[in-house]
């Protein structure tokens, strides 16, 4: 009997492997209508204005405000500027905007990849759970899709197909467990975002069942950017990636670009990205009432420009630190340690962060910034602000541990800060659940707030008031255009004086 090498059973395991994907492939080219990518394709046609119910309907028009909030002041960052100068050298007779610049326009997927890239440029954008950044890859997509259109969808349309992105990833995101816990291999929103992308586009498109389906086929093959490239200038084209190839996909799809119509079915499809992938199809939309994840599963707003950890670790840093003032005034020259008790996850695990994406990434850096002056701001992630002396002699005196029951998931995580003085006093907090996760939300007035702050970076007070007035009412609108006009008013001489 012939002993089989380790070289032959990985021959024969791929062999296997490609056999299986062709088999299914076939049976669900035989088998129209039979699958999960088929019952993806159908929901995403047929879905309608009249199932948007007011819980969502309010739910994603704060999204929608948040995203072009973060990604007008995300206008004004290096990472967007160079990508910005690299669209301009593409041109189309179809012309979309580019937020926050007002004599600025590109083909719609540059302006989709543009303004994708805006929104996460400060990492200050939404965060959904299963962990992703759900809003980013869709609005911009839609925006510039909308601009191109030679008839403007109304208010309602816009809502309906930004709906249906976000319910898509949603969906997908719930075909494994590995999905809820904070990543470890590849960024989430460039694996289904671009898969939200796809359906939106589809949606305001009017695709057909089968089309749909092709442009979630399509657009599975440009999904995927590993975790590598967090901290760097790299992650915020994950989000733009996914607004303009979602895009992309869905006009191919248009076109009669055909992909494998079984994609989501497949371990060899769209599960090659998830360990434990247990995909089931979408409920049937043409039975009355459909049940959007968003009524069930809030998303989280962000008070500082930072990853979602971070949150908790800034929070228990203020309250650290409040703790010791009612004792005896803060001074660096008086503390001895700092304990952070942090979820684990080696790529937010910075110790000395030298950019201001990896410190965006940094519980050490947030905490110690936090408690130097106590607060986290927009501008305390400036080049300045990272290079401080007193900051760099405060991180070194952090320790960090990672506790077995502080489980890295934004549904169940913690974190701990204790300060330690030369005198030997110890002041300690912990956070559980920060202001703005979904189970203590932001509140409207807060939410308003924070997109002014943003909005006001580039827009004139006119644009600003605008937006918040078209997002308010968009479903009584009778065409979107009008919210493209508002981001485009930029402030004048005279405003910034």
């Amino acid at each position: 009997m012939k002993v089989l090498s380790v070289e032959n059973v990985v021959e024969i395991q791929e062999c296997y492997a490609r056999y299986c994907c062709s088999f299914m492939h076939h049976v669900f080219l035989a088998s129209p209508f039979q699958g999960i990518t088929e019952s993806f394709g159908a929901a995403i046609h047929a879905l309608n204005t009249s199932q948007l119910t007011d819980g969502v309907i309010n739910r994603s028009k704060r999204m929608m405000l948040d995203t072009l909030g973060v990604g007008l002041i995300g206008s004004t960052t290096a990472v967007f500027n160079k990508a910005l100068k690299y669209s301009q050298l593409f041109h189309s007779e179809e012309k979309s905007s580019v937020w926050g610049k007002s004599g600025t326009s590109l083909p719609p997927h540059y302006a989709a990849f543009v303004n994708g890239i805006a929104v996460h440029s400060m990492d200050f954008d939404d965060t959904w759970h299963p962990a992703t950044h759900p809003s980013g890859a869709v609005l911009p997509a839609l925006l510039a899709l909308a601009e191109a259109l030679p008839s403007r969808p109304s208010g309602l349309d816009l809502l309906l197909a930004f709906n249906v992105g976000i319910e898509v990833q949603g969906r997908l995101m719930r075909f494994s467990r590995e999905a809820y816990n904070i990543p470890k291999r590849f960024h989430p929103p460039s694996v289904v975002g671009v898969m939200g992308s796809a359906a939106a586009s589809a949606k305001l498109l009017g695709l057909s069942p089968a089309q749909c389906s092709h442009a979630l086929a399509v657009a599975a093959s440009s999904a995927g950017a590993p975790l590598a490239n967090t901290a760097t200038q790299t992650k915020p084209l994950h989000i733009g990636n996914a607004a303009r190839r979602g895009l992309e996909a869905a006009q191919l799809a248009q076109m009669g670009l055909e992909g494998n119509p079984a994609i989501l079915d497949m371990d060899c499809g769209f599960g090659i990205y998830y360990k434990d992938y247990s995909p089931y199809a979408m409920s049937d939309s043409t039975a009355g009432g459909f049940n959007w994840i968003l009524e069930d599963q809030d998303v989280a707003f962000k008070r500082i420009p930072a990853h979602l950890g971070m949150h908790w670790v800034v929070d228990a840093a203020l309250a650290a630190r409040a703790k010791l003032e009612a004792v005896m005034t803060f001074d660096l020259s008086q503390i001895r340690s700092i304990k952070l008790k942090v979820p684990p996850s080696k790529y937010i695990n910075c110790p000395l962060p030298t950019s201001e994406h990896q410190a965006r990434h940094s519980f050490q850096f947030n905490a110690c910034s936090a408690l130097l002056d106590n607060k986290v701001t927009v501008s305390s992630f400036s080049e300045a602000q990272i290079n401080r002396t007193s900051l760099k002699e405060l991180l070194s005196k952090v320790k960090v541990e990672t506790p077995d029951d502080n489980k890295a998931s934004f549904d169940k995580m913690y974190c701990e800060v204790e300060i330690e003085t030369s005198g030997g006093q110890c002041f300690w907090a912990r956070c559980d659940t920060f202001y703005g996760h979904w189970r203590r939300p932001l509140s409207h007035v807060d939410l308003v707030e924070k997109f002014r702050a943003n909005a006001s970076t580039v827009l004139s007070s006119e644009g600003v008031e605008g937006v918040i007035d078209a997002i308010g009412n968009i479903e009584m609108m009778q065409e979107c255009s009008s919210l493209g006009s508002y981001v485009r008013m930029t402030r004048n001489l005279n405003e910034e004086l």
